[in-house]
């Protein structure tokens, strides 16, 4: 009788565990120094705070700091020439009705020929775009790590929830079975089961918040913040299947060769290596120097005064070594620009394809999904109360019940990250996370 009637409270207790504990997000209860944050809120933050984006903005200044240098012309050069001791030092004057002191002055410009500086203004604009394509790039890149990181760390501490709650319930039960073994209602064999059952389970949620930690750590990174704060990450909505139904290849495929930076890039690297074909050709041509001289007493009189122009003949540097690479430069330029327009196709139908396939299965498993697991084990537990079901069964569908659940949230991590995957393969916002 004894022994019924704790059996029946253990059970009693079990339920109430299983079924009333509330699910944290991590494994711990949320402090005051958490912080939860969807996937739109996070990128905010990061585009106000990451260090890596601010760093390769000043690239961008750098440049145009660069394009205003190019575009000016080379400064005038003063020569002059005057004695210093001709019997008495610094004479210049007339005495006794000579002349004494020379003195030369001549102001020289560097004339550029062929358009040189609009030429070199050019590349100096071009590399300009090449910074601003880059930093878009760069932008893509750690938005889309961001997005993987809240997604995976959403299914972590949805994870995290079921197997805290397990345990609970896991440590309730062995406590009421430890008590059953003093009576003998149960053997030591099932009691060691259970014991075992809890140890695997705490094993999980130990390796779940290592994960954790170091996606934390990331997300910390990114969007610098103190290391005292922990994430709680709002990700774990699906993406509903209309929208993904709704999306046309052919148009993303199209919007997508415009907007890639990377492919930006090789665009701007192509148009950079053209340009610096016709600036190459330009430094084939000389330059002249013209300027103008004046001369005191060194000359066939007194005060002279003259025009200079000087040019190099191009007899033995015709600059066609640099002409020819930079040809070869560009039709290199070409081929990387072909590869990057293939591999932009290539990205955004892997993307398309891994959207497609998790959002077909999660939609076919929303039965499955659907299903009150909680109610299930509720019976299962009340059923194995009353020993309808044995020891062996029941642990076979906690163990069900577990992975089943974790599965889901596996699985809605799976599409989140395949729509972002979209998102990066196509470089705008088409799906909202």
């Amino acid at each position: 009788m004894v022994s019924k009637f704790i059996q029946h409270h253990v059970f009693k207790a079990l339920c109430t565990v299983v079924f009333s504990t509330p699910f944290i997000s991590s494994g711990q209860e949320v402090t005051s120094d958490s912080l939860r944050l969807t996937v739109p809120q996070a990128e905010a933050i990061f585009l106000k705070k990451n260090l890596v984006l601010l760093a390769n903005q000043y690239n961008v200044d750098i440049n145009k700091a660069l394009k205003e240098q190019a575009k000016l012309w080379d400064n005038p050069v003063l020569n002059t020439d005057q004695n210093i001791y001709d019997g008495k030092f610094f004479r210049h004057k007339t005495e006794n009705g000579q002349q004494y002191g020379q003195v030369y002055i001549q102001v020289q410009q560097l004339i550029r020929t062929a358009g040189k500086i609009s030429k070199q203004t050019q590349l100096a604009e071009d590399n300009i775009h090449s910074a601003q394509a880059q930093l878009k790039d760069v932008l893509r890149n750690l938005k889309y790590i961001l997005a993987i990181d809240m997604n995976n760390l959403a299914a972590l501490q949805k994870t995290a929830s079921i197997y805290t709650s397990e345990i609970q319930t896991m440590k309730t039960m062995v406590r009421g079975m430890n008590e059953m073994l003093k009576l003998g209602d149960i053997s030591q064999k099932e009691n060691v089961r259970i014991k075992a059952l809890l140890f695997s389970i705490q094993n999980d949620l130990s390796d779940n918040q290592r994960q954790q930690i170091d996606i934390e750590k990331e997300i910390a990174q990114l969007l610098q913040l103190n290391d005292n704060v922990w994430v709680v990450a709002d990700a774990a909505q699906s993406i509903a299947g209309s929208q993904v139904n709704d999306l046309k290849f052919g148009s993303l495929l199209d919007s997508t060769l415009h907007n890639r930076p990377d492919l930006e890039y090789a665009k701007v690297q192509n148009e950079l290596q053209k340009h610096t074909i016709d600036y190459q050709k330009a430094l084939a041509k000389p330059d002249f120097n013209v300027g103008i001289e004046y001369d005191k007493l060194n000359s066939y009189v007194s005060n002279y005064y003259g025009l200079t122009i000087s040019v190099p003949v191009p007899i033995f540097n015709k600059n066609k070594g640099n002409i020819a690479a930079a040809r070869l430069s560009y039709e290199q330029s070409s081929v990387v620009l072909q590869q990057a327009q293939s591999q932009a196709n290539k990205d955004l139908l892997s993307a398309w394809m891994k959207l497609k396939n998790a959002t077909d299965i999660l939609n076919s498993d929303n039965d499955q999904l659907n299903v009150n697991y909680d109610v299930i084990m509720k019976n299962m537990t009340e059923s194995y109360r009353r020993r309808e079901v044995g020891l062996t069964e029941f642990i076979d569908f906690f163990d069900a019940y577990k992975d089943t659940r974790i599965k889901q949230w596996q699985l809605i991590a799976n599409q989140r990250n395949a729509a972002a995957e979209l998102n990066f393969a196509a470089s705008q916002s088409i799906l909202s996370l």
